[in-house]
């Protein structure tokens, strides 16, 4: 895959700035949202989106005097004209309503809407060639190449978000390519870190949710148990920075205290750590490239007394080698991973596969997408689309397989 060169300058943001926030109501957005209201520069927010939750989302847009709100689901509508009638801003629904918000004039946008349904309004956002907070993995997991070649001729700054991101972004700091030795994210284990083969296999949803360490969605703390948000965040950061797939690197960390290490040629490792907390890298987002305050808990290293790292599991938790072979294997197949791996999630937290057949899923559906002849590479976002719904298509297919009811 030919990459583009990540984009990044080095101007001191002025004051005051207009932002939008994609998926305003999860745990990223609601907690964006809470530092733009704690900064000491003025913010004007533009746009403020959600799936379908409309009574939230309009709590939300009055709290922050926003001038839009949209809804992913138009079946809501009404219900969030409702909520917003008197107060002077805007109502919207639908896939199209989300793309235009996403494409008001702002100087920052956090794209945190989960899902495949995030890379439109994300490509939208991409086009202003101002600054995208990226938290949405599906966007350089399903079309990394294409997300870079825009916002390269674009003159897009990407701001990471993914703490291991983030953590990597810092720690890079601008260092030339060839001085990289290697790339080392940290993965928590999840809940799972102990467990043998003969636990995973009756392992529930409700144990799989219960995170050690974050506070997360169901969809990414599900990730975290089989490691497969290990994987795609392995996919991001091969698009994010100046290195190749064998300089990219994975070690368990069960405190989640060190994010991302640097391996330098000359021997040194730069390591960011922050207590695990997601308002660390979003306020690093958000206010770079200076930085800002926050009340998010300061580690004390004393107290702490010990830092554990171990090499992660392949045979318990093979998704990450699936996900370093779809890397391997080019954009189209790291596009059916994600579709894949979203079906059987979905179909996981519903109880109609066990723990274990989330990645085994996810490798028979790439296994068929390969010989179906599916995996060329996308040219365009729509072929993009077209691939990951066919690998929807194709994964609700294995589901019936098993015996069990599609998602």
């Amino acid at each position: 895959m030919q990459k583009a060169a990540p984009s990044r300058v080095t101007e001191t943001v002025t004051a005051p700035r207009r932002v939008s926030v994609l998926g305003a109501t999860g745990s990223v957005g609601r907690s964006t949202l809470e530092l733009i209201g704690l900064a000491d520069r003025p913010h004007t927010v533009v746009a403020v989106t959600a799936n379908r939750n409309a009574k939230r989302l309009a709590e939300l847009a009055v709290a922050h005097g926003a001038e839009t709100a949209v809804l992913a689901d138009p079946a809501h509508y009404r219900e969030l004209r409702d909520y917003l009638s008197g107060t002077g801003i805007e109502a919207a629904a639908g896939s199209e309503a989300l793309v235009e918000a996403a494409s008001r004039p702002a100087d920052w946008v956090m794209a945190a809407i989960m899902g495949a349904a995030g890379l439109r309004p994300t490509w939208a956002a991409v086009q202003q060639g101002t600054r995208v907070a990226l938290a949405n993995k599906e966007c350089l997991v399903s079309a990394g190449s294409l997300f870079m070649q825009a916002i390269g001729e674009r003159g897009t700054t990407l701001l990471p978000v993914d703490s291991e991101h983030s953590a990597a972004f810092q720690a890079l700091d601008g260092s030339r390519p060839e001085n990289i030795e290697q790339i080392i994210l940290t993965a928590s284990g999840g809940p799972f870190r102990t467990w043998d083969m003969n636990q995973l296999r009756s392992a529930t949803p409700e144990q799989a949710l219960n995170h050690p360490n974050w506070s997360m969605g169901d969809k990414i703390t599900i990730d975290s148990a089989t490691l497969m948000n290990k994987g795609l965040e392995l996919i991001e950061a091969y698009h994010l920075f100046p290195v190749e797939p064998h300089q990219l690197d994975v070690v368990v960390h069960p405190q989640s205290m060190v994010h991302c290490l640097v391996q330098y040629r000359d021997g040194s490792a730069l390591a960011q750590l922050s207590s695990p907390d997601m308002r660390t890298p979003i306020a690093y987002s958000l206010s770079w490239p200076e930085r800002m305050p926050t009340s998010v808990e300061r580690l004390n290293l004393a107290q702490i007394s010990r830092l554990d790292f171990e090499p992660p599991d392949n045979d318990r938790f093979p998704a990450l080698e699936l996900a370093r072979q779809a890397l391997e294997q080019g954009t189209a197949a790291c596009t059916v991973l994600n579709g894949a791996n979203e079906v059987a999630v979905e179909a996981f937290l519903a109880r109609n596969i066990g723990f274990l057949e989330i990645t085994r899923l996810v490798a028979h559906a790439l296994q068929g997408a390969e010989q179906a002849g599916l995996l060329v590479e996308p040219g365009d976002i729509d072929e993009v689309l077209v691939l990951d719904a066919a690998a929807r298509q194709l994964a609700r297919g294995l589901l019936n397989e098993y015996g069990h009811s599609s998602t």
